[in-house]
C-alpha cells in the first residue's frame, strides 16, 4: 500500500485535478488567480518507474495510454476522485494512506506517489497559449500548502556568511560572555552585545568558494548584497523578503547611484530567487542552465492550483519576491553565530534559510 505526506500525496492530487478541469490557471503574487485568462491543457506527461503515461485531453474526457494499453476515461471521473482526494488529505497528518485513490491511479497506469526520481520535473504540462496559438511543454515543481511549506535555499555549511568586528577590542572575557548568550534568539542578541561593546560588523566573504562563485555568477556584487541581508535578518525584526530588500533600497549599504530610483536590489536579489528555483544551489556549481522543471504549481490551502513558469517571467520572479521569508537555521548544525579570533582579528558567521511563507 502506498503512504505519503500530505506534499507527496499533493502530486497525484494535483495529476487528477488538471487532468478533469482541462485548464491551467496562472497565478498572481498575491497567490489569486489571474482573472479572465488560462492555458488549454493539451496532455500531460508522467514517468514513472520503467514506462511513461500519457493523458491526453479530448474535450470532457482524457484518453490515457501507456506501454501496450489505451484506454478513455471522463473527465468528470478525474474531478469527483479529486474532489475526494481533497477531502481526505485535508484531515490527515504524517504520512498516510488512499486505498481509493491509490485503486484509481492503478487503473491509469500509476503505482507510485511520486514521478520517476530521475525526472527533474514533478509534472510536464503541454499547453496550448493562445496569444501565440502554439504549444508548450512545461515542466513543473509541485509546492503544496496542504504541508509544511518547503525551502527555496537550503541552508549547509556552504551558505555560511563571514562578518569581521572591527571598531572594538574584545578580551576572551567579553567574547566567552557573548558566546555564551543563549536563547531562541541568541544569534539576534549576540549581534547587540557586539554592537553595545561598540563594535561594527561588516561583510567579508562567503565560507564556500563555490556558492560564493555561483553568485558572483549571477551578479558580481550579490555576494556582498546577500551578506547585507544575511546581517539585516539577524539586526532588525523583518523576515519577509520583499521587507529586507526595502530596507535595502533604503539603506542603499552598496552606494548604488538611486537619484533616478533604479532597483537595483530587487533586480539583483530576483535573479538569485529565480536561480534557486530552477537548479541553483549552493554547494554546486551553477552553470546558469535551467533544468527540466521551468517553473511552480501551487496547491492552495482551498485545492486551487495555480502556476507559475520562467514561461512568464515576471509573474514567477513577482510570485517569488513576494511569498518568501528569510528564517534562522540551526547554528548548531551549521557551525556559526560565534565570534572567533584569527590572528588579531575578530569575526562571526552567519547562516540563512529562505523558505516559502505559506
Amino acid at each position: 500500500m502506498l503512504t505519503g505526506n500530505k506534499g507527496e500525496w499533493s502530486e497525484v492530487y494535483t495529476l487528477l485535478k488538471l487532468l478533469g478541469e482541462g485548464k491551467l490557471h496562472k497565478g498572481d503574487l498575491h497567490l489569486e488567480r489571474v482573472p479572465n485568462f488560462f492555458y488549454p491543457i493539451v496532455n500531460i506527461i508522467r514517468h514513472e518507474l520503467d514506462k511513461r503515461i500519457d493523458f491526453v485531453i479530448d474535450r470532457d474526457a482524457v484518453n490515457v495510454s501507456f506501454g501496450d494499453t489505451e484506454l478513455t476515461i471522463s473527465a468528470q471521473r478525474f474531478i469527483e476522485e479529486s474532489e475526494w482526494m481533497f477531502e481526505e488529505i485535508k484531515t490527515k497528518k504524517g504520512a498516510f494512506s488512499l486505498p481509493r485513490t491509490e485503486n484509481f491511479i492503478n487503473s491509469v497506469g500509476c503505482f507510485s506517489i511520486k514521478a520517476k526520481s530521475s525526472v527533474k520535473s514533478d509534472i510536464q504540462i503541454t499547453i496550448h497559449d493562445i496569444r501565440t496559438s502554439m504549444q508548450h511543454l512545461l515542466g513543473f515543481s509541485i509546492k503544496s500548502q496542504l504541508g509544511s511549506p518547503s525551502t527555496l535555499l537550503n541552508a549547509s555549511g556552504a551558505t555560511n556568511f563571514k562578518y569581521k568586528i572591527s571598531g572594538v577590542t574584545l578580551t576572551d572575557e567579553q567574547i566567552e560572555e557573548i558566546n555564551a548568550i543563549g536563547g531562541g534568539s541568541k544569534i539576534r542578541n549576540r549581534m547587540e552585545r557586539i554592537h553595545e561593546l561598540g563594535g561594527e560588523i561588516s561583510y567579508h566573504s562567503v565560507d564556500s568558494p563555490k556558492f560564493m562563485n555561483n553568485l558572483v555568477l549571477i551578479d558580481s556584487l550579490l555576494p556582498n548584497i546577500m551578506g547585507e541581508v544575511v546581517y539585516y535578518h539577524f539586526t532588525t525584526n523583518l523576515t519577509k523578503f520583499s521587507d529586507l530588500v526595502e530596507l535595502l533600497r533604503e539603506e542603499n549599504p552598496l552606494n548604488y547611484d538611486i537619484q533616478h530610483s533604479h532597483n537595483f536590489y530587487e533586480y539583483k536579489l530576483k535573479r538569485l530567487l529565480t536561480d534557486s528555483a530552477l537548479g541553483m544551489m549552493p554547494s554546486k556549481v551553477w552553470t546558469g542552465e535551467y533544468d527540466s522543471t521551468g517553473g511552480y504549481l501551487v496547491v492552495k490551502h482551498d485545492g486551487e492550483i495555480l502556476s507559475y513558469h520562467i514561461y512568464d517571467k515576471g509573474e514567477f520572479e513577482n510570485y517569488l519576491f513576494h511569498n518568501i521569508k528569510t528564517e534562522s537555521p540551526s547554528s548548531t548544525k551549521h557551525g556559526y553565530g560565534v565570534v572567533y579570533r584569527e590572528g588579531e582579528e575578530l569575526f562571526i558567521k552567519l547562516n540563512l534559510q529562505l523558505r516559502f511563507t505559506s
